[in-house]
């Protein structure tokens, strides 16, 4: 199965041995104005944000009116909304008239412009202004859908929400046939912001994906309060990071509730890096800050007593203390000192030195 375990996004690269890559998903938080779009492209990108991401869909070609009036006691945490689903989806479209000015907007706010495209005609109208594409796991089973987007040869990020191993399987392989450049994101689609949620982000299934495609950019497009489920997917890998943002948790709409607003992007954005530096490479050593600890905390072989030259060392004339100088002997090479003779005085307190020691009788 041929992909690549390296993205490129503009001058970005998304791999395992690089920084986390933050998309802002402002989604329908732009309340039909165009100006407010880009005032959230602008705050996002102060806030951290290395892309800002929109939602191109039309209420006519996602949802069914008459399947969800009909649809009875499932409606998950669509049943609060204050209006019926066909409409809250028209209310809150993408006009597609902002492409161009929002991608604008974007470029100079230095900050990515990317979208979750809904239809074909949306991947048309954007693709000249768009480098990377997000599937939205609504659509993990939709392939000829995710093949088509595919084909656009752009690295495109797969959500996996409310899917089973056969689902994600099946779209990878739909993206695989014609696209090497995936990114694979663990997600669990429960939008109601409780913090029971994190029950269910299951963020070890990114261990699941290590190892059923080795070498995947992983990801985790989250839903729950906070960041502390975006701190655990780091440290198991991830280096797709979304979540909707907003200026705003209390405006009515039907993502802001869950949205993270300027003060806790940043906060989070901060605390990945701050992990990022604390992963490290995995090779155990002692780091460089450690070296004066070294010698501060760790024991050397010291003596007792005083002892004249010819002395001839046993167990009861040494002991373990700090400080330890460096080439000092520390304690564990005590069998190789007993039985020795000093070769010089020492006096109560001093380091041995293995030049102090003449050879063994």
């Amino acid at each position: 199965m041929n992909y690549h375990s390296t993205l490129h996004i503009g001058e970005r690269e998304i791999s395992l041995g690089a920084p986390a890559y933050f998309i802002a998903d402002i989604a329908s938080n732009h309340d039909g104005d165009l100006a407010r779009a880009q005032d959230l492209i602008h705050l996002a990108r102060e806030a951290g944000a290395d892309a800002v991401k929109f939602q191109h869909f039309l209420a006519k070609d996602i949802v069914s009116d008459h399947g969800f009036r009909n649809l009875g006691g499932q409606m998950s945490h669509q049943e609060k909304w204050d209006k019926p689903v066909y409409q809250i989806y028209e209310q809150y479209e993408f006009n597609r008239s902002w492409n161009e000015a929002l991608a604008e907007t974007a470029r100079g706010a230095d900050v990515e412009f990317m979208t979750t495209p809904y239809d074909l005609a949306a991947v048309e109208e954007v693709d000249a202004l768009v480098r990377a594409y997000k599937i939205g796991s609504g659509d993990i089973t939709w392939p000829d859908f995710i093949q088509q987007v595919s084909q656009r040869g752009k690295p495109l990020f797969l959500a996996t929400g409310a899917a089973t191993l056969a689902d994600v399987e099946r779209a990878v392989a739909a993206v695989l046939k014609v696209n090497p450049q995936l990114g694979l994101m663990q997600c669990n689609t429960n939008y109601t912001g409780s913090l029971d949620n994190f029950r269910s982000v299951n963020l070890r299934v990114l261990e699941s994906f290590r190892i059923h495609y080795p070498g995947m950019v992983l990801g985790l497009s989250d839903h729950t309060p906070g960041h502390s489920a975006v701190l655990g997917a780091i440290a198991l890998g991830a280096r797709v990071i979304e979540k909707h943002f907003t200026d705003d948790n209390h405006r009515n709409g039907p993502d802001h509730g869950f949205s993270m607003n300027p003060q806790t992007w940043r906060e989070m954005v901060d605390r990945s890096r701050e992990l990022e530096m604390a992963l490290g490479d995995g090779i155990k050593r002692i780091e460089a800050n450690e070296t004066d600890t070294v010698i501060v905390q760790r024991r050397c072989l010291r003596l007792c007593r005083n002892l004249p030259a010819g002395t001839l060392l046993d167990a009861t004339h040494l002991e373990s203390l700090r400080p330890a100088p460096a080439d000092s002997l520390p304690p564990y090479r005590l069998a190789e000192v007993l039985g020795r003779r000093l070769r010089v005085d020492k006096v109560a307190g001093e380091t041995l030195w293995i030049s102090d020691l003449a050879g063994k009788e």
